[in-house]
């Protein structure tokens, strides 16, 4: 038989490859079997034929990583996961918005309706609000932001990629109510807010 002088060695080396391959699978399968004695083994390796109770199971490997996401910005999202508390058509939220989105940390924002809204979810009296885990950032100064990221363990600005998150959807708004009485409909309303002078 004839065979070509390189062959053999990248066929050998094919039959490893499988061979690594196939032992990594099964690896991936954790076996316990009681054998006739009555002790019970864990194997990665299938019971013999005459094992009692035999119980397959996954292994229990590490999930693989996240594809670009580098552990520090896993963990402080799992420990320190931030929210942004806004109102339609504030400035500061919008820099908040842009602070967060340039560092590349992801984050929920919630379009709060009121103070009294405000206050309910967070505590807090000013928007923007920013959660990070339970530490509270009312208003928006920069630096304040960065040292609470920084706290958290959020990796710093320029090592994550910018995101783009956009605005929430402004809230719908609801259908007017029934027909108010004449002389309510003509009578002003009676100004409402942090700024409103009582009367």
């Amino acid at each position: 038989m004839g065979d070509e002088p390189g062959k053999m060695p990248a066929m050998r080396f094919a039959a490893l490859a499988l061979l690594a391959l196939s032992s990594v699978a099964a690896q991936a399968q954790l076996y316990r079997w009681t054998d006739s004695t009555g002790r019970t083994h864990m194997t990665d390796t299938p019971p013999p034929a005459d094992a009692k109770g035999v119980q397959k199971r996954a292994s229990s490997a590490p999930a693989p990583q996240s594809a670009g996401e580098p552990f520090a910005l896993r963990q402080a999202m799992k420990d320190y996961p931030v929210t942004l508390y806004t109102l339609p058509s504030c400035d500061g939220c919008t820099q908040a918005r842009k602070l967060l989105n340039t560092r590349g940390i992801p984050f929920a924002e919630k379009t709060v309706e009121s103070e009294e809204q405000l206050k309910k979810a967070t505590g807090a009296t000013g928007v923007p609000a920013m959660l990070v885990g339970s530490d509270i950032v009312t208003g928006y100064e920069e630096g304040a932001y960065n040292r609470s990221l920084d706290a958290a363990g959020y990796p710093r600005a320029g090592l994550l990629k910018p995101r783009n998150q956009q605005a929430p959807a402004a809230p719908k708004a609801e259908a007017p109510a029934a027909q108010a009485p004449a002389a309510e409909a003509t009578s002003p309303a009676a100004p409402r807010g942090r700024y409103a002078t009582p009367q």
